[in-house]
Order: structure tokens, then C-alpha cells, then sequence
């Protein structure tokens, strides 16, 4: 039986690379969803230019899927909801990614759900199978294939991702179902591993997105060639499915931009290159590096509190907050880096996306 593939123009508008934001989970201040943020997220990520959505992913909790919270599905419902909303605004349709994590058997089901509700592919977390083999992760990936298109994940070892060998990668290009792969070791190894294991496959359509928040420019505008065989094979990151981009999500779809500009010109341009430190500066500290990144959920809800659109910094886990120091790091990167916000986008569409 061969493996589901997304639709057309879903598998070209992945190949053509897109913002792709992991959303984060709007609550109240009694830990329960707020429905009307919630929803407002969505939008506002849509009227950004986000190309698509990353949905039941680490920015919005893990937690979710415990039946004490019951969320998943309420998330990925609500969410599809605005997709298709968005889609006929906008006139084409966003790449809906939902997050796979467990064994082989919670996976398959969280595929099926997935697929259920009109997702496109599944992010493929490995992080359950860390002391398994090659072997039995790729079973894993071909079970969860079976299902829905997948997207390839290297977590980095900080939160839970274990090391997955080039052969590892190598095997993986190869999968009919696989449809692209989000690289986030925050390791240059690491990550080259992926890369070459890519080129040496021959599939020219598999997607290479970056998720390493060390590097988000320099893997966007870097030509990355593999000898292979007699001659040299080029591949790029063609976008970002990141956590990052949950925030000031309109400059980040103008910095997609300039970065596939780039692509095609001899000559990457110096401010380019420059903006890699504050974009890294930037992340360090919504993701709370100085701490592990202990914060990276509250940092990111606190800029959507500041722009108006999350009333709390609140999370399932009452005991996950920010770090000390962290908001203060928020704050020296807001005044360090002006051009990087988009709170005046924010402020001038804020209402509309509220009201409903």
C-alpha cells in the first residue's frame, strides 16, 4: 500500500520553504483553554504570512495530551477551524503540522487523529524511542507513515532528543511518506549529518527545515554542497518550523524572504549575515538558554502578554514559569533589537483578531 502524500500544492509549497510557527497554548488563569486567544494566535499567525501551522507540538505543551487536561484534540480542532478559515481568506492553504510523540502505538493514534482532522503531516517526535536502536525508529516512522506523511525531527539532546546516527537519516530520506525534516540538534554535526544524508538519497524533494535556534539565518542563507558520487550536490534549509517564530511572526515571514532572495544571488548580503547575532541574541533569551531552557514556553508567552494578545504567562504545569533573570533579558533585547518586533503589526490587528 503506498504511503498518503499531502496534496499538491501542500508537498510544493513545502518543497518552496515557509514560516511555519509551533503554536503555543492559550490558557486562563485557572489553567483552563482560552478559546478566544486561542484563536486569535491563529490569526494572527495567518495575516503574518506564516505559511503554514505546527500544531500538539512542545511550544504548546506536551502536556495536553494527558487526560487530566484533555486538550489535544480540543487544540487541533480549534485550530483547524482557523486554518480553513484562513485558507479561503487567503485564497491558498497553509501546511498544517501536527505534532506525534510515544511509543509506536500512541503515535499511530495520534497520526490518525491527525489525519482525521484534515492535517497535513505529522512532526515526528523520536523522543520516547531515545533507547532504542535504528532499527526499531525507523518500524516506528514506516508504522506512523503508514498513516500520515511525517516530518523528520532531530531534537537536540537538552529536551529529551537522542542522538540519531548519519545511516539513521540516510534510511529516513528514503521513506515514501517522509515529506520533510525539521533539524534542530543545535549541533553543526549534528546537522550536517542530516544535510548530507539528504543529498546522498537523491530526493530533491524532501524539505530541509531548520529548528536550530543558534543558527536560524546562517542555515536559511548557507549553500550546503555534498560530494556524492563524481560531483557535488547543493542543499539548502528552504525554511523554518521553530517555536521562535511563534513570536514577531510578521518580521520573521520578511526575513524568510530575504533569505530566499539571497539564494539566488551570487553575493549573500553583509546585513544579512549581521542580523544572524541579534535573531540568535533574541532567542536566547525568550528561550531562557542562561538556564537550560527551563523558561522557553513562559518567554515566549510573555512577548504575546506584552503585545496584548496572551493575558498571563500561565502553563499546565503551575510550576513552569520564568527563570530569574529572563524577563529582564526580554527586556534588553526588546531595547537592543527595535527592528526586530512586530508589535505595531500586533497593535494595529490586535482587536479584529480578538473579537472573533
Amino acid at each position: 500500500m503506498p504511503a498518503p502524500l499531502p496534496p499538491p500544492e501542500i508537498r510544493e509549497a513545502l518543497r518552496r520553504g515557509a514560516v511555519i510557527p509551533a503554536m503555543p497554548l492559550a490558557l486562563t488563569a485557572d489553567r483552563t483553554l482560552d478559546e478566544r486567544r486561542q484563536r486569535a494566535l491563529c490569526r494572527y499567525y495567518a495575516d503574518a504570512g506564516a505559511g503554514g501551522l505546527a500544531v500538539g507540538v512542545h511550544t504548546t505543551q506536551f502536556a495536553i495530551r494527558e487526560p487530566r487536561h484533555g486538550l489535544f484534540r480540543p487544540v487541533l480542532e480549534l485550530a483547524a477551524e482557523e486554518l480553513d478559515r484562513a485558507d479561503e481568506r487567503r485564497g491558498r492553504p497553509m501546511i498544517r503540522v501536527g505534532g506525534v510523540c510515544g511509543g509506536t502505538g500512541q503515535a499511530v493514534a495520534e497520526a490518525e487523529m491527525l489525519r482525521s482532522l484534515g492535517y497535513h503531516a505529522g512532526l515526528l517526535s523520536l523522543a520516547a524511542l531515545a533507547r532504542d536502536d535504528d532499527r526499531a525508529r525507523l518500524d516506528h516512522c514506516r508504522a506512523v507513515g503508514e498513516v500520515l506523511p511525517i516530518v523528520g525531527f532531530y531534537l537536540q539532546r537538552a529536551v529529551g532528543g537522542p542522538d540519531l546516527s548519519h545511516r539513521f537519516w540516510r534510511e529516513f530520506a528514503g521513506l515514501e511518506a517522509a515529506v520533510a525534516i525539521k533539524v534542530a540538534p543545535f549541533d553543526r554535526y549534528r546537522t550536517l549529518d542530516v544535510v548530507r544524508a539528504v543529498a546522498e538519497s537523491g530526493r530533491d524533494d524532501l524539505a530541509l527545515y531548520t529548528g536550530n535556534d543558534d543558527q536560524i539565518v546562517l542555515d536559511l542563507v548557507t549553500p550546503f554542497r555534498v560530494r556524492v558520487g563524481g560531483g557535488w550536490v547543493e542543499r539548502r534549509f528552504v525554511g523554518g518550523l521553530l517555536g521562535h517564530w511563534a513570536v514577531w511572526t510578521s518580521k520573521a515571514v520578511e526575513l524568510l524572504d530575504a533569505c530566499h532572495a539571497a539564494a539566488g544571488a551570487d553575493r549573500i548580503p553583509t546585513d544579512l549575515i549581521r542580523l544572524s547575532a541579534p535573531v540568535t541574541d533574541a532567542n536566547a533569551a525568550f528561550f531562557d538558554a542562561a538556564n537550560g531552557f527551563k523558561g522557553c514556553i513562559a518567554g515566549l508567552h510573555e512577548v504575546l502578554r506584552r503585545q496584548g494578545l496572551l493575558e498571563g504567562l500561565w502553563c499546565l504545569d503551575p510550576d513552569e514559569g520564568p527563570s530569574p533573570g529572563q524577563l529582564d533579558e526580554i527586556d534588553r533585547v526588546y531595547r537592543s533589537y527595535p527592528e526586530l518586533n512586530d508589535d505595531a503589526f500586533v497593535a494595529e490587528h490586535r482587536d479584529a483578531w480578538l473579537g472573533g
